[in-house]
C-alpha cells in the first residue's frame, strides 16, 4: 500500500510539471505568434532554431518574420515570463513564510520602495553616468533593497525576535508611507505625469533584450535562494517555534527568504512597473491544484506565473488593438475576481 501511494504521488507531481511546462510553452508560442502580423508556430520554431540555436541556416527563415520574432515579440514575451515567474515564486515564499494567504511580494513595501526609486528617477530626470537607460531599473532595485533593510531594522527594534506579525505590520506602514510619497510626487509633477502614471500601471512593451539581461541575474539568484530553502519553508509554514524544535535556524532562514523575495520583487518592478495580483493569486491556484509542499510549489509557481503574465500581456496588447492597455490593469481585472472566489471557497469550507 505505501509503495502504491508513493508511486501515485510521484505520478501526480510529474503530471503537474508536464502540465505547467506545457502551459508555459503554449503561452510563449501564442504570445510570439499573435499581433498585427500573425506568425505561424512552425515559422517561430524555425526562426528560433536558426537565430538562437543555429540548427539551420539563417537564410531558411523569412527576414520579416525573423525581425518580428527576434526584435519585437520574443524579448517582450521572455520579459513578461521572467517578471511573472519572479512575482509568483516570491509570492509563494512570502505566503509560506508569513503563514498568511493575503501575503504577496507587495506586503513588505518592497514594491512601493522600487516604485519610489523609479518615480524619483522620472521626476528629477536622473541619469547615472555610464548607466544610461539602465538608471531607472538600477535605482528601483537599490530602493527596494533599502526598503526591506529599513523594514527589517524597524521590526527588529520593535521586537528582537522579529515575529511574522511585526514584519507584516511594519511592511504595511512603510508601504502606505511610500505610497503617499509617490502620490505627492505625482501631484507636483508636470510634463512627466503621463510617463510616471504609465510606468506605475505596469508594462513590458518596448523593453528589448537589454532589460532581459538586467532581469536574469536577479531572477536566478533570488529563485535559487528560495529553492534552496524550500524544506525550511515547509517547516516554518507550521510555525516558527515548531520549525526551531526540528533544528531550523529560523532567524537566518527568514532573513534569506525575505532578501531573496525582495531581490525578485525589486527587479520585477524595476523593469516592468507595478503589476499586482500575480504574486497573490498564482501561488494560491498552484497550491490548491498541486498541494502546499514548497519543494514543488516554488518551481510550479515559476512556470505558472510566467505563463499567466505572458497571456495577460497578450490580452493587454490585443483586446482593443491598436491601442495597448497597461498589463497591470489586465492582471487586476483577472486577479481580483479569482482571488475573491478563492476567499469565498475557503470561507465555505471553513463553515462546512
Amino acid at each position: 500500500m505505501p509503495e502504491q501511494f508513493t508511486l501515485k504521488h510521484l505520478n501526480n507531481k510529474v503530471l503537474a510539471y508536464i502540465a505547467a511546462a506545457a502551459f508555459l510553452i503554449f503561452a510563449m508560442l501564442l504570445g510570439v505568434s499573435i499581433g498585427t502580423v500573425n506568425v505561424p508556430a512552425m515559422t517561430i520554431i524555425k526562426v528560433i532554431a536558426a537565430e538562437v540555436f543555429r540548427l539551420i541556416p539563417t537564410e531558411a527563415a523569412d527576414p520579416m518574420h525573423t525581425n518580428i520574432v527576434m526584435s519585437i515579440r520574443l524579448p517582450r514575451v521572455l520579459l513578461a515570463g521572467l517578471v511573472g515567474a519572479s512575482l509568483a515564486i516570491a509570492g509563494a515564499a512570502f505566503q509560506g513564510l508569513l503563514r498568511n494567504p493575503l501575503a504577496d511580494p507587495y506586503t513588505l513595501g518592497v514594491s512601493s520602495g522600487a516604485s519610489v526609486g523609479a518615480v524619483l528617477t522620472l521626476f528629477f530626470n536622473i541619469s547615472i553616468p555610464l548607466a544610461g537607460i539602465f538608471t531607472l531599473p538600477l535605482l528601483s532595485i537599490l530602493f527596494s533593497f533599502l526598503t526591506i533593510f529599513i523594514v527589517l531594522l524597524f521590526a527588529r527594534q520593535i521586537e528582537r525576535s522579529m515575529k511574522v506579525e511585526t514584519i507584516i505590520l511594519t511592511g504595511i506602514i512603510f508601504s502606505s508611507f511610500l505610497g503617499a510619497l509617490i502620490s505627492l510626487m505625482i501631484a507636483l509633477t508636470g510634463e512627466e505625469l503621463r510617463q510616471i502614471i504609465s510606468w506605475l500601471l505596469g508594462s513590458v512593451s518596448m523593453r528589448g533584450w537589454a532589460y532581459i539581461k538586467i532581469m536574469i541575474p536577479f531572477f536566478l539568484i533570488g529563485s535559487l535562494i528560495l529553492l534552496m530553502n524550500s524544506n525550511e519553508l515547509n517547516a516554518m509554514s507550521f510555525g516558527e517555534e515548531r520549525a526551531q524544535h526540528i533544528g531550523v535556524n529560523v532567524q537566518k532562514r527568514k532573513m534569506m527568504i525575505l532578501i531573496a523575495g525582495s531581490i525578485l520583487t525589486g527587479a520585477a518592478v524595476a523593469v516592468s512597473g507595478t503589476i499586482g495580483f500575480v504574486g497573490l493569486v498564482i501561488p494560491h491556484l498552484t497550491r490548491l491544484i498541486w498541494g502546499p509542499d514548497h519543494r514543488h510549489l516554488l518551481p510550479l509557481s515559476i512556470l505558472t506565473g510566467a505563463g499567466f503574465l505572458i497571456m495577460a500581456d497578450l490580452v493587454a496588447r490585443t483586446i482593443i488593438a491598436p491601442t495597448e492597455l497597461p498589463i497591470g490593469v489586465i492582471t487586476a481585472l483577472i486577479g481580483a475576481p479569482v482571488f475573491a472566489i478563492i476567499l469565498m471557497n475557503r470561507r465555505t469550507e471553513g463553515r462546512g
